[in-house]
């Protein structure tokens, strides 16, 4: 069976998937381990992401674990507001495998 090529609507969702990589002292140290943080779109999947990454890096994740963080609120002139939600993912490679993220 013939492979089915990507589409351009297709290689757009895959690119808007991941955000950006978070720079954190948490996500340093994981990347001794070959773990690697993302903030990506609220509603992606863990397989868009892995296939996101896999575009974009050239490197096939072993496994993706997603966290949706929750709204943070507070007050402001006397009236409750929310910020930002997000997700962020967790993504493992091999042992010995390392990206370049800047």
């Amino acid at each position: 069976m013939p492979k089915k090529k990507e589409t351009k609507e297709e290689t757009k969702v895959v690119v808007s998937v991941l955000k950006n990589p978070r720079v954190t002292e948490k996500a340093a140290n994981a990347t001794q381990y070959s773990i690697y943080l993302f903030d990506v779109a609220v509603n992606a999947t863990k397989s868009e992401i892995a296939k996101a990454f896999k575009a974009q890096y050239k490197k096939t994740p072993v496994k993706v674990n997603t966290v949706t963080m929750p709204r943070k609120s507070y007050f402001r002139r006397g009236r409750l507001g929310f910020g930002n939600h997000g997700k962020k993912a967790y993504v493992f490679l091999p042992k010995g495998v390392t990206i370049d993220i800047a």
